[in-house]
């Protein structure tokens, strides 16, 4: 099944990278909170996702400081944000284990937000996209930077059905914000 051919509603996965991180010294890694550029990203990405209709129904993010900075930030920039559900499994983990987090989705949920990290998510990418638009996959092949947003769209009754291979790739931004003076 593609994106193209499946039964059900079109649905969308959308992909975030958390906004580029600091590392200070003495902190875990899961308490590291933005750098600055991340906190210029980080609402850049939520006017991208705005401007391009890709606002969610849901948003599920790790519960990493950078990441709930991330959507904190990227929010902030839509009229009402969506519901958003902090779930631990997404720090650290690989593309089957974020999968098998999407797959929970309720079916009344046709756009979802994943906030989380790498390399997970580039491969829950590249695990899922069986065709790209406008060179998206190589984009993503070639790098998945911090503030990345990556458009996964698919046809399905339920996100249970939602399978690697099964996706197209529509597209992949990273916005990156002003920096002032």
């Amino acid at each position: 099944m593609t994106a193209r051919t499946g039964t059900g509603p079109l649905r969308r996965l959308v992909v975030l990278r958390h906004a580029k991180s600091a590392w200070p010294e003495g902190v875990p890694d899961h308490r590291r909170p933005l750098a600055p550029r991340g906190r210029r990203d980080a609402p850049a990405a939520g006017r991208a996702l705005a401007e391009a209709d890709f606002l969610p129904d849901l948003a599920l993010c790790s519960p990493a400081l950078r990441a709930r900075q991330t959507w904190d930030l990227a929010a902030a920039e839509w009229g009402t944000p969506p519901p958003v559900r902090y779930e631990p499994r997404l720090y650290g983990a690989d593309a089957t284990e974020l999968l098998d987090v999407v797959r929970e989705t309720p079916p009344e949920i046709e756009t979802l937000l994943l906030i989380g990290h790498n390399p997970g998510l580039e491969e829950l990418v590249l695990d899922l996209a069986d065709d790209g638009l406008d060179g998206a996959l190589d984009e993503v092949r070639t790098k998945f930077p911090t503030s990345a947003i990556a458009v996964l769209a698919w046809y399905g009754s339920t996100w249970r059905a939602l399978a690697p291979g099964s996706a197209l790739l529509t597209s992949m931004t990273v916005p990156r914000g002003r920096r002032l003076s």
